[in-house]
Protein backbone atom coordinates (compact mmCIF):
# COMPACT_ATOMS: atom_id res chain seq x y z
CA UNK A 1 0.00 0.00 0.00
CA UNK A 2 0.86 3.72 -0.89
CA UNK A 3 0.21 6.52 1.14
CA UNK A 4 0.64 9.90 -0.24
CA UNK A 5 0.46 12.81 1.86
CA UNK A 6 -0.40 16.49 1.24
CA UNK A 7 0.73 19.15 3.23
CA UNK A 8 -0.79 19.88 6.70
CA UNK A 9 -2.60 23.67 6.28
CA UNK A 10 -4.30 25.72 8.58
CA UNK A 11 -7.28 26.73 7.44
CA UNK A 12 -9.45 29.92 8.03
CA UNK A 13 -12.79 28.30 8.93
CA UNK A 14 -14.11 26.67 11.39
CA UNK A 15 -14.06 22.41 11.71
CA UNK A 16 -17.69 22.51 10.72
CA UNK A 17 -18.22 24.43 7.70
CA UNK A 18 -14.98 23.20 5.83
CA UNK A 19 -16.45 19.87 6.71
CA UNK A 20 -19.50 20.98 4.73
CA UNK A 21 -17.74 22.29 2.01
CA UNK A 22 -15.90 18.90 1.47
CA UNK A 23 -18.92 16.67 1.82
CA UNK A 24 -20.40 18.16 -1.36
CA UNK A 25 -18.53 17.18 -4.43
CA UNK A 26 -19.95 20.35 -6.73
CA UNK A 27 -17.91 22.65 -4.24
CA UNK A 28 -14.34 20.86 -5.60
CA UNK A 29 -14.72 22.48 -8.84
CA UNK A 30 -13.62 25.46 -6.86
CA UNK A 31 -10.27 23.56 -6.07
CA UNK A 32 -8.86 22.06 -8.48
CA UNK A 33 -6.07 23.60 -10.83
CA UNK A 34 -6.39 24.47 -14.22
CA UNK A 35 -5.24 21.37 -15.59
CA UNK A 36 -8.71 19.69 -14.77
CA UNK A 37 -11.06 19.73 -17.49
CA UNK A 38 -14.09 17.74 -18.25
CA UNK A 39 -15.35 18.11 -14.61
CA UNK A 40 -18.76 17.02 -13.70
CA UNK A 41 -20.28 16.67 -10.46
CA UNK A 42 -22.98 15.66 -7.78
CA UNK A 43 -23.13 16.30 -4.24
CA UNK A 44 -21.85 12.65 -3.91
CA UNK A 45 -20.11 11.88 -7.10
CA UNK A 46 -17.68 13.65 -9.80
CA UNK A 47 -15.60 12.96 -12.85
CA UNK A 48 -13.21 15.03 -14.00
CA UNK A 49 -10.05 14.79 -16.50
CA UNK A 50 -6.46 15.92 -15.72
CA UNK A 51 -4.88 16.68 -19.16
CA UNK A 52 -2.04 14.83 -19.75
CA UNK A 53 -2.38 11.92 -17.27
CA UNK A 54 -5.80 10.64 -16.26
CA UNK A 55 -9.63 10.27 -16.15
CA UNK A 56 -11.23 9.72 -12.48
CA UNK A 57 -14.50 9.25 -10.99
CA UNK A 58 -14.56 9.42 -7.33
CA UNK A 59 -17.64 9.28 -4.77
CA UNK A 60 -18.21 9.35 -1.07
CA UNK A 61 -17.94 6.11 0.77
CA UNK A 62 -18.49 7.60 4.10
CA UNK A 63 -18.06 10.22 7.04
CA UNK A 64 -17.10 11.03 10.56
CA UNK A 65 -18.96 14.18 11.94
CA UNK A 66 -16.84 17.11 10.90
CA UNK A 67 -13.48 15.13 11.00
CA UNK A 68 -12.93 12.58 8.48
CA UNK A 69 -14.28 12.86 4.34
CA UNK A 70 -13.60 8.98 2.65
CA UNK A 71 -13.62 8.73 -1.06
CA UNK A 72 -13.08 6.38 -3.23
CA UNK A 73 -12.47 5.66 -7.10
CA UNK A 74 -15.68 5.22 -8.70
CA UNK A 75 -16.30 4.41 -12.66
CA UNK A 76 -13.05 5.52 -14.88
CA UNK A 77 -10.05 5.17 -12.75
CA UNK A 78 -6.48 3.57 -13.68
CA UNK A 79 -6.14 2.04 -10.28
CA UNK A 80 -8.46 1.67 -7.33
CA UNK A 81 -7.73 4.64 -4.91
CA UNK A 82 -8.70 6.03 -1.56
CA UNK A 83 -8.90 9.41 -0.31
CA UNK A 84 -9.07 10.81 3.34
CA UNK A 85 -10.03 14.50 3.85
CA UNK A 86 -8.55 14.61 7.36
CA UNK A 87 -9.79 17.86 9.38
CA UNK A 88 -8.98 18.15 12.82
CA UNK A 89 -9.69 21.21 15.25
CA UNK A 90 -7.31 23.92 15.59
CA UNK A 91 -6.24 25.75 18.85
CA UNK A 92 -8.61 28.85 17.72
CA UNK A 93 -12.25 27.47 17.12
CA UNK A 94 -12.78 29.48 14.29
CA UNK A 95 -9.85 27.83 12.44
CA UNK A 96 -9.00 24.15 11.71
CA UNK A 97 -6.31 22.04 10.10
CA UNK A 98 -6.62 20.21 6.72
CA UNK A 99 -4.68 17.19 5.66
CA UNK A 100 -5.50 14.86 2.01
CA UNK A 101 -4.31 11.21 2.48
CA UNK A 102 -4.18 9.37 -0.65
CA UNK A 103 -4.36 5.28 -0.33
CA UNK A 104 -3.27 2.96 -3.46
CA UNK A 105 -1.83 -0.21 -4.27
CA UNK A 106 0.39 0.59 -6.98
CA UNK A 107 3.08 -1.44 -8.61
CA UNK A 108 6.76 0.11 -8.75
CA UNK A 109 6.74 1.59 -12.16
CA UNK A 110 3.24 3.57 -12.00
CA UNK A 111 4.69 4.41 -7.95
CA UNK A 112 7.62 5.95 -9.59
CA UNK A 113 5.67 7.91 -11.83
CA UNK A 114 2.69 8.65 -10.52
CA UNK A 115 3.88 9.80 -6.74
CA UNK A 116 4.71 12.94 -7.51
CA UNK A 117 2.41 14.36 -9.53
CA UNK A 118 0.03 13.24 -7.09
CA UNK A 119 1.55 14.69 -4.08
CA UNK A 120 1.41 17.82 -6.07
CA UNK A 121 -1.90 17.77 -6.58
CA UNK A 122 -3.42 16.89 -3.35
CA UNK A 123 -0.82 20.17 -2.35
CA UNK A 124 -2.93 21.87 -4.88
CA UNK A 125 -6.20 20.81 -3.57
CA UNK A 126 -5.16 22.40 0.09
CA UNK A 127 -3.66 25.43 -0.70
CA UNK A 128 -6.79 26.26 -2.95
CA UNK A 129 -8.81 25.79 0.14
CA UNK A 130 -6.93 27.41 2.18
CA UNK A 131 -6.60 30.49 -0.19
CA UNK A 132 -10.60 30.68 -0.53
CA UNK A 133 -11.43 30.08 2.63
CA UNK A 134 -9.05 33.09 3.63
CA UNK A 135 -10.88 35.43 0.91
Amino acid sequence: MTRIESEKVLISKPQSEVFSFLSNFNNFKQLMPEQVVDWTSTETECSFTIKGMASLGMKIAGKSPESEIRIINNGKAPFDFELYCMIEPAANSSQCNLQLLFDTDLNPFLKMMAEKPLKNFLNILVANLKTISAA
